[in-house]
């Protein structure tokens, strides 16, 4: 409803009728006319009330015309159903929301808390991982949070840097050997949390100092590193006709034991906490 005729252009007159107010009173209807916005929003049938001092708008027609209407304490958002484009921002004033209709942005976005982007979600709620995002949309334990598939398809480069420790180590441009088999750098990871086909947990990674060529061992359990390591030395020197001369490990116990020192191979450590 509106009071003023002026800002009212092509009105349709229309001759009888009252509005009634909260208070009562009455207002008579003088006329109705649609107001297209700026952006893509039209209000229908607006109508024009004699004497009335301030324009108002009916939030329950809105919502029967399929728009999402949103108070917070110091604005109000009229948007469109999926809330993905907000139409009109009202901000309060004096306890009543106001709305500028000659200042609307169609692409205000940013005011927005409900986004399907899953990766979005991951950023607002402290980098958390997907698998318990998940069981919090489940849960219905965050209010607002869309019941959505969250799925770590891509690697979020804030988390990666967050759990680092350590600074990048720098490239290597020069090499300590001369000739492959000459030193062999290994390491042994921890259990991974997911299987390999084969049923194994620990890996055993190995690495040629001159090639850089690397083989990756998958292992049940640690303790068999070393037969594992020993079936291997054997292929790859009869393979190349060469010997292995050295290798580095760092002093955990899978290396540092009995059977490695009467391993007929050179073996070096690397300094604690220096794993480069």
């Amino acid at each position: 409803m509106i009071g003023d005729a002026s800002l009212l252009t092509g009105l349709t007159l229309k001759h009888g009728g009252y509005v009634t107010y909260e208070d009562n009173n009455k207002g008579k209807i003088v006329g109705n006319r649609d107001i297209k916005v700026k952006g893509n929003l039209t209000i229908q049938n607006v109508l024009l009330v004699e004497g009335l001092k301030h324009n108002l708008l009916s939030i329950s027609q809105l919502c029967d015309k399929g728009l999402q209407v949103t108070f917070q304490p110091e604005i109000c958002l009229i948007s469109s159903e999926d809330s993905r484009h907000t139409h009109l921002v009202g901000k309060r004033v004096n306890n009543v929301y106001m709305l500028d209709l000659n200042c609307i942005n169609s692409d205000i976005n940013c005011l927005i808390t409900k986004c399907d982007e899953t990766w979005l979600w991951h950023r607002r709620i402290a980098h958390i991982h997907m698998h318990h995002l998940n069981r919090i949309a489940s849960k219905e334990l965050v209010i607002g949070l869309p019941k959505l598939k969250f799925e770590k398809d891509k690697v979020c480069e804030a988390c990666q840097k967050g759990k680092q420790t350590k600074s990048s180590f720098k490239q290597k441009h020069f090499f300590f050997t001369t000739k492959p088999l000459e030193m062999l750098h290994m390491d042994l990871f921890r259990p991974s949390r997911t299987m390999s086909i084969g049923g194994n947990y620990y890996g055993l990674v190995i690495v040629d100092d001159f090639a850089r060529f690397t083989k990756t061992l998958f292992l049940v359990t640690k303790d068999v590193g070393f037969s594992a390591f020993t079936k291997l030395a054997k292929v790859i020197q009869n393979e190349k006709k060469r010997t292995i001369v050295a290798i580095k490990t760092d002093h955990g116990g899978e290396f540092q034991n009995e059977r490695f020192e009467k391993f007929r191979i050179q073996q070096n450590f690397s300094a604690p906490r220096t794993p480069q």
